[in-house]
C-alpha cells in the first residue's frame, strides 16, 4: 500500500471500511501513518478516533477527515519557541545545581555521571537521551529492564533524584536541540514499544509529535514497572495528542513543578 502511494504520488487516501472491521482500519491507518498523505473515513466509525477528526463531505457526501496537524500552526511555533528559551534558561540558571548533582553522582558509587540511552523520537527516529546516572554500572547486563519501586540496582542518590525527577534535568539539552519538547508522550526504547505496540498497535500515533520531558502520563499515572502499566498510560498519553494545546502544556508544566517540589515522583 505505503509503495503504491509513494508511486502514484497519491495525495489522499479515502477508507470504505464497515464497521464490523475495525481492526483493519485501525491497521490500515497505522501504515499510513508518516505518509504525509490526507486521511478520509466513513462516518459511521467515528468513535474511534474521537477527538482526532473533523467532518467533511466530498459531492454531498459526509466524510470524516482525521487530521494531520494536532495543533495550529501558530501553537506550534509558540510551543516550540517555549521550549528553546525555557531549556536555555534552565541549563543557565540551573548550572549550580546541574554541577551539585554530578559531584553527587560520581561520589555515590563507581562510573559516569551521565546515563545515555537510544529511545524512539518523533516519526519513529531514533535519538540519544540524557539523565544523571541513578543505578549502579551494569544494571541491564541481562538486558532491558523497568525499576520499581525498591529496585536494588538504583543508588542512594538515585533514588533521590528519581523521586524528585531531578535525574531528567540534562533532557533540557536533548528539548533544545529539537530532539525532544517540555511537554509529549514520554520516549521508550525499540524493545518496549515493540511489546506494547501488540497489545494496542495504536501506540504509533504518539510518534506524530516530539516525546517530552514531562507527559500527562507520566503525570497521571506515573512511571511504570511492566507492559502492563505501560499500555494503561497509553490511554493518558492519547489523550494528550486529542487534546493538545499551549493551555494543556501549561497545565501539565505546572503538575509536575509541584510533583518536582512534593518529591512525589516514583
Amino acid at each position: 500500500m505505503v509503495g503504491l502511494i509513494t508511486e502514484h504520488a497519491v495525495e489522499e487516501v479515502i477508507l470504505a471500511v464497515r464497521s464490523s472491521e475495525h481492526g483493519e482500519l485501525e491497521s490500515i491507518i497505522n501504515r499510513l501513518e508518516g505518509t504525509g498523505v490526507g486521511i478520509k473515513i466513513i462516518p459511521d466509525i467515528y468513535d474511534i478516533l474521537s477527538g482526532l477528526v473533523r467532518m467533511q463531505s466530498l459531492f454531498g457526501a459526509p466524510l470524516i477527515a482525521i487530521r494531520k496537524d494536532i495543533m495550529p500552526a501558530w501553537q506550534v511555533a509558540v510551543k516550540r519557541g517555549m521550549d528553546v528559551v525555557i531549556s536555555i534558561v534552565a541549563l543557565v540558571l540551573l548550572t549550580p545545581l546541574l554541577l551539585a548533582i554530578a559531584l553527587a553522582v560520581k561520589l555515590s558509587s563507581r562510573g559516569p555521571v551521565f546515563f545515555h540511552q537510544e529511545r524512539v523520537g518523533r516519526w519513529g527516529t531514533p535519538f540519544m537521551i540524557h539523565k544523571f546516572r541513578s543505578m549502579y554500572v551494569g544494571s541491564e547486563r541481562n538486558g532491558p529492564q523497568l525499576s520499581s519501586d525498591h529496585d536494588p540496582r538504583i543508588t542512594s542518590v538515585g533514588r533521590f533524584l528519581r523521586k524528585s525527577r531531578l535525574d531528567e534535568l540534562p533532557q533540557f539539552f536533548n528539548v533544545l536541540i529539537g530532539e525532544m519538547s517540555l511537554v509529549g508522550p514520554r520516549p521508550e526504547r525499540q524493545h518496549y514499544i515493540d511489546l506494547i505496540s501488540e497489545r494496542a498497535a495504536h501506540y504509533h500515533h504518539l510518534h506524530k509529535v516530539r516525546p517530552g520531558i514531562t507527559s500527562w502520563g507520566q503525570v497521571k499515572y506515573g512511571y511504570a514497572e511492566n507492559v502492563e502499566e505501560m499500555v494503561q498510560r497509553l490511554r493518558f498519553d492519547l489523550i494528550y495528542l486529542e487534546n493538545m494545546s499551549l493551555a494543556l502544556d501549561i497545565k501539565i508544566l505546572t503538575y509536575t513543578a509541584w510533583i518536582v517540589l512534593r518529591g512525589r515522583g516514583k
